[in-house]
């Protein structure tokens, strides 16, 4: 009887009709959404393969640095070499101190830094804006605190080519509010480098590279995809998300997670507060690193060379000869 009530309400009343139908409809798109956010959307996710806790350690003039890539169980992620975060206070700072053959790329979290260095180069970056820095065949800087409190960013070092080693040193300045943007369903990106929802960065990256900050609201989801023969990583700066697979543990602040190949990164926010971390990724250079604290060249007699040509003021290091930052 229920049966042949509800048929002749179908029949007759046309509104109940499309009610019913209504709610199969929703029904149905529930569903939908619910697979689609548990599911990978890639045939190939990136796994997390590997994953490494940032722990303080000293660095500079008495600051203190979270240092992920760069530790011995993470010597380097091609093309990467080192990632610190860091939260310091003056007088504490970077004083004076030379790079050779590679970039490095800070990204302010919080407050603000002063930069100068020996070419005569000054500025300010403050929080959200980013310096894009090629030390290529050398350059002599100092980074200092410059507010009251805690200076809090990020710092990457990105490997230069053997044929880039010896460049001219150059500059990107990136201020917040003309660093691209995009947000969908919760998810906010800023894109420093490379692409994200359709949105391009205006930055050139010497080593093919991309850098994105991400904001996942509570519930919220997303699929970013990755060139595939590229490297990548994710360093999570607050809260805690769950990467590579629905089914996986959620991982916390400071934490760098080594993503293995595939298509893209699927990330999921499960927590009741929101989930920020930057992922990276960079086209490997596939060449010899040899490493001397702020040298990286292809071998050792080219780290011996750059140790002469520093000592001696030559071959880039000339203005290295009467300058001082005055910190």
């Amino acid at each position: 009887m229920r049966a042949i009530f509800k048929q002749l309400l179908v029949n007759y009343f046309p509104f109940v009709r499309a009610k019913i139908l209504s709610r199969k409809a929703t029904s149905i798109r529930n569903i939908m959404s619910e697979s689609n956010q548990y599911d990978s959307c890639f045939d190939r996710p990136r796994l997390v393969i590997k994953k490494v806790l940032a722990k303080p350690q000293s660095e500079g003039n008495r600051a203190v640095v979270r240092r992920s890539i760069g530790r011995p169980e993470l010597r380097n992620l091609d093309p990467f070499l080192m990632l610190d975060e860091f939260s310091v206070s003056a007088p504490a700072g970077f004083p004076d101190h030379p790079h050779r053959g590679f970039e490095t790329v800070t990204y302010m979290l919080e407050g603000a830094f002063t930069h100068q260095d020996f070419a005569g180069h000054k500025g300010t970056i403050n929080t959200g804006d980013v310096q894009w820095m090629t030390a290529g065949r050398g350059i002599i800087h100092s980074e200092m605190p410059a507010g009251e409190g805690s200076q809090k960013g990020l710092q990457l070092w990105i490997n230069l080519s053997s044929k880039d080693k010896m460049i001219a040193p150059r500059y990107q300045e990136l201020l917040n509010e003309d660093i691209p943007r995009a947000e969908n369903e919760g998810v906010e990106v800023k894109i420093i480098a490379g692409e994200a929802m359709g949105v391009q960065s205006p930055v050139y990256t010497r080593t093919p590279t991309m850098y994105l900050d991400f904001t996942l609201q509570p519930t919220s989801y997303y699929h970013q995809a990755t060139p595939e023969s590229w490297n990548a990583f994710v360093y999570i700066v607050e809260g805690e998300g769950v990467f590579g697979i629905p089914n996986s543990g959620p991982v916390s602040a400071h934490h760098c997670l080594v993503l293995g190949p595939g298509e893209g990164l699927s990330v999921w926010n499960k927590s009741s507060k929101p989930l920020r971390f930057v992922l990276l990724g960079g086209q490997p250079i596939n060449e010899p690193v040899v490493q001397h604290g702020p040298f990286v060249m292809n071998s050792q007699a080219e780290i011996d060379q750059t140790f002469e040509d520093y000592q001696y003021c030559k071959n880039g290091f000339e203005n290295a000869r009467y300058w001082r930052s005055g910190h």
